[in-house]
């Protein structure tokens, strides 16, 4: 299996926060449910659009009545059309995929929720997690509306490969040094089959999947839903797509909270570089829990045991091991198999697992890990589009440089600051210099001037989204709140802490704002 992969760059958060859950899939002993109420979903019913004005040509796609089917016991779905192209609405439509769980107590209006990626399915987080995607508190007093972004799942989405060929472009092994010409060179060429791919399968979709776009769209969202502002929960990247739409729309916020934040001025290479701290330090919090318990695979000092792992590292990226279905597990692989239970301090104890697999020679349960965080199913087949949809999403959020020898450079950069595993993050923007649409955007401070309080949660120990960029989220926002947790993981609210919990549900439910940090 001689494949072309492409180095990491952003970790994203596929499947939204139930990556939070990965404990479960990784023991494989319980199934995901949701904790739904027993009441029945009314019967297939109407939205009441706010009847707004806007600009004529937008004025049908604000109009529009949205049917609502029922779609389980207590959920109901629909779907929405929106401009192709914001700014040349009579060019086509796209489609976005809607399910809704209504308000079982004194209706407040909707609370739209977003679980990150980008690229993951807020459809899905509602649908299969509603009790984990939010409190009971909020069920009862909203409808908790799920959506798909532009490009994503149900929606109008982004298609590129086949499941052979997503295999080959995720696990396959590129047979060079890396970061030598001819690793840099197989690189270039996997970046461009699978943009020509994307661009072939996917059409004019592929170049408005932009993050300005998919906030547009909550706009359009929140008046046919019936809501003169909008209320809002955004996840990781759902953060940057929440504090886009305040921007553009700062007088349309009503309560939004972001959680896990990213710092929407943040260049490529400083995220690349912060979440390869972000993980370095999570991996060395894992080893520290690690060897103070009785089942640990290392022996030694929390230093001996990550120079082992990156011994790991380095010997798989030299010698891959080969699993029971002929795929090989490389570095690159491995380091995913790593990253996926770092999101989750409840993980830990299967990370150690396969830790211990592969220290023997088992490639097939880093498989299991690496398959679990890019959405493989154990048939070949993928649950849903998020490897494409995040590429296509972040190509044009971002801008990017071509220049080999600065990567080389902020390669050597990162690996620097994070020695375990920051050679792996290096040389990300080969991806998108060689995507279809180019993006000369320049990442900006978000600031919402005018708009109301928003709430922006960041969580001390979050490898993915680190703390610092949630401090700079809420100091740019001119009406930003921090609330901080002090622990591991990624995103805070809805899980074991009463004080993130009750700060975000105080928010939404009574409008009330910490009056200063409650440091959680």
């Amino acid at each position: 299996m001689n494949g072309t992969r492409e180095p990491n760059r952003e970790r994203r958060m596929p499947r939204a926060r139930r990556m939070a859950l990965a404990a479960v899939a990784l023991a494989s002993a319980l199934a995901l449910s949701a904790c739904m109420p027993t009441f029945l979903n009314p019967p297939k019913s109407q939205s009441t659009p706010t009847g707004e004005e806007v600009d004529a040509d937008l004025q049908p796609f604000y109009e529009q009545v949205l049917e609502w089917e029922r779609c389980g016991e207590e959920l109901g779905c629909s779907t929405a059309k929106a401009p192709l192209d914001w700014d040349d609405p009579g060019s086509g439509e796209i489609e976005l995929a809607l399910v809704r769980h209504v308000a079982t107590g004194d209706r407040i209006g909707s609370l739209l929720v977003n679980p990150g990626g980008p690229g993951a399915s807020g459809y899905d987080f509602v649908a299969d997690s509603l009790s984990y995607a939010v409190g009971e508190p909020l069920r009862d007093r909203f409808d908790i509306v799920g959506f798909d972004p532009r490009g994503v799942g149900r929606s109008s989405a982004v298609a590129c490969y086949d499941p052979a060929q997503m295999d080959e472009y995720l696990y396959g092994i590129i047979p060079a040094e890396r970061g030598s010409d001819d690793w840099v060179a197989a690189v270039e060429t996997s970046a461009k089959d699978f943009g020509t791919a994307c661009a072939e399968k996917s059409g004019d979709l592929l170049a408005n999947v932009d993050t300005v776009s998919a906030a547009r769209d909550l706009d359009l969202l929140r008046a046919v839903l019936g809501d003169e502002q909008l209320n809002y929960l955004g996840y990781s990247y759902g953060t940057f797509l929440g504090a886009t739409f305040a921007d553009l729309y700062p007088d349309k916020v009503g309560r939004l909270v972001l959680d896990g934040a990213i710092d929407p001025s943040a260049s490529d290479f400083e995220v690349t570089k912060a979440q390869a701290v972000g993980f370095e330090k999570a991996l060395r919090a894992y080893v520290e829990n690690c060897l103070a318990g009785s089942d640990c695979p290392f022996r030694g000092s929390a230093d001996e045991a990550i120079a082992e792992i990156g011994r790991l590292l380095a010997s798989v990226e030299q010698s891959p091991l080969r699993g029971t279905d002929g795929r090989l597990v490389g570095a690159d692989t491995l380091l995913t198999a790593i990253i996926y239970p770092l999101y989750s301090a409840d993980s830990w104890p299967y990370l150690s697992q396969m830790l211990e697999s592969v220290m023997l020679g088992d490639a097939d349960t880093a498989l299991s890990f690496a398959d679990g965080y890019n959405g493989r199913n154990a048939d070949g087949t993928y649950l849903d589009n998020s490897t494409e949809a995040f590429r296509a999403i972040n190509c044009l959020d971002y801008s990017y440089q071509s220049d080999v020898s600065v990567m080389r450079d902020k390669a050597a950069e990162i690996a620097a600051i994070a020695p375990t595993i920051g050679r792996y993050f290096g040389f990300g923007d080969l991806t998108c210099v060689n995507w279809p649409h180019t993006s000369d955007r320049d990442r900006e401070e978000i600031h919402a001037e005018g708009a109301e309080p928003i709430l922006v949660i960041g969580t001390t120990g979050d490898p993915a989204t680190p703390y610092e960029w949630a401090v700079a989220l809420a100091e740019q926002l001119e009406s930003g709140a921090l609330v901080s947790y002090e622990g591991e993981g990624h995103t805070a609210y809805n899980k074991s802490n009463s004080c993130v919990n009750d700060a975000v549900e105080s928010f939404f439910i009574d409008g009330t704002v910490p009056a200063s940090d409650p440091q959680c």
